[in-house]
């Protein structure tokens, strides 16, 4: 039984998440419509970087653009402020090439047109929602899946007086001298021997930088979660101030990155008849900020579901596919362990600069078959509970505290 000629499924954004789960919906065989305020050909703005073993589960590994096996981390040697001594992951990483990435999306959406409307207003009945773009044209679908992001309005979920977000500036360009070692990718670089006394006492920020080949380099200054967060000028200066720190300047600058995304969202309400997927479904990761590999891991499940149901029942009612479609997308255990992730996300919070770095010395020297399940999201929570309670355990008596929250809250900046 279908309405006003309406689809099954409506997805509305043009991103990974967006092209993600279209993807998968349109693989199971349902009627999709999508609509985005921009065209899914226009270029992604951003890279995307994913441990590459990832994307080998996924048997997707031929969409990186770049990869790397010397990956390391430096913290000023832990209590030190200063010192070269590195942390090695002797794990992969890797960049996406964001344009075959979105090419092979589109080319599984098998010919899918979107739309190109700014919605305006979702309105709901007993089996159809109807969405109603600020041109007029109405567009009719048995569920609306909202993938544009975290800023939409229109899902609904508690309200946080303070959202802490993760902040970048990053530039891919050539530089007077390397920046970072040939076919190397450093995660993190917390040493803060280029800061003075006053800019200690700020929100810390690492270096995230990789060497691209062909005497090209990505280097990227970010900073943690932070309510408000760190502006994209202080970033530029830290990074700027940290390669003077080495007598390298930029020489040309190929590619300018801006990335500012919230950790702490909190989870949509999962009783509404709208379904959420991506940001707008609060699965950036709390610890690590990661998305695109979940993105790939849970959409098949989701469309599973939603094709499952709508085939089956073409009576179903619009809010109880939307909640099959919450349960699957959210179930207990990933709720409980996106509670915990969160909980972990407040107490480094209320880190200082020389505690933060003294805790991921402490934590990448966990087996890295936890580190990396913990970054990743991958472990199952019984295991969760036994790695956290193992990293306080190795951590020094100062990170414990911190972890219990017994350490006074670091002075964020205005």
């Amino acid at each position: 039984m279908k309405l006003n000629n309406s689809a099954d499924v409506l997805v509305m954004g043009a991103g990974p998440a967006a092209l993600s789960i279209t993807a998968e919906l349109v693989q199971q065989g349902l009627n999709v419509q999508a609509i985005a305020s921009k065209s899914p050909l226009e270029p992604w703005p951003n890279t995307y970087g994913i441990w590459a073993s990832e994307l080998e589960s996924l048997n997707m590994q031929e969409l990186l653009k770049y990869r790397w096996k010397d990956t390391v981390s430096f913290f000023g040697d832990g209590l030190s402020t200063k010192g070269n001594t590195c942390s090695n992951h002797y794990l992969d990483y890797g960049l996406f090439n964001s344009i075959n990435f979105q090419e092979a999306l589109l080319d599984r959406c098998d010919g899918l047109d979107w739309q190109v409307e700014t919605v305006k207003n979702i309105d709901f009945s007993e089996r159809e929602t109807v969405v109603i773009c600020t041109s007029g044209k109405k567009y009719f679908a048995r569920l609306v899946i909202d993938a544009s992001g975290h800023k939409t309005p229109f899902i609904k979920r508690p309200k946080r007086d303070h959202i802490a977000k993760q902040a970048a500036y990053g530039v891919v360009g050539k530089f007077s001298s390397a920046p970072v070692e040939k076919n190397r990718f450093v995660l993190m670089d917390f040493r803060p021997d280029h800061l003075n006394s006053n800019e200690l006492e700020e929100p810390p920020s690492f270096l995230y930088a990789m060497d691209l080949g062909d005497g090209s380099y990505f280097v990227e200054e970010t900073s943690l979660a932070c309510a408000p967060p760190v502006s994209f000028e202080s970033l530029k200066a830290r990074l700027h101030s940290r390669l003077s720190n080495k007598g390298i300047q930029i020489e040309e600058i190929i590619h300018e990155e801006h990335c500012l995304f919230p950790m702490n969202l909190p989870l949509p309400y999962r009783d509404q008849p709208l379904l959420a997927f991506g940001g707008s479904a609060s699965m950036v990761h709390p610890a690590s900020g990661y998305l695109v590999g979940s993105l790939l891991r849970r959409a098949p499940s989701l469309a599973k579901e939603i094709a499952k149901v709508i085939k089956k029942d073409p009576l179903m009612p619009t809010s109880q596919i939307a909640r099959r479609g919450w349960k699957t997308l959210w179930t207990t255990e990933l709720v409980q362990r996106h509670h915990l992730y969160q909980f972990g996300l407040e107490r480094l919070m209320s880190f200082d600069e020389a505690l933060l770095r003294i805790f991921f010395d402490t934590f990448f020297k966990l087996p890295k078959k936890d580190w990396y399940g913990y970054l990743t999201n991958t472990l199952p929570l019984p295991r969760l509970f036994i790695v956290m309670l193992k990293l306080f355990s190795i951590a020094p008596f100062k990170v414990r505290l911190g972890m219990i929250g017994l350490i006074k809250k670091r002075k964020e900046k205005n």
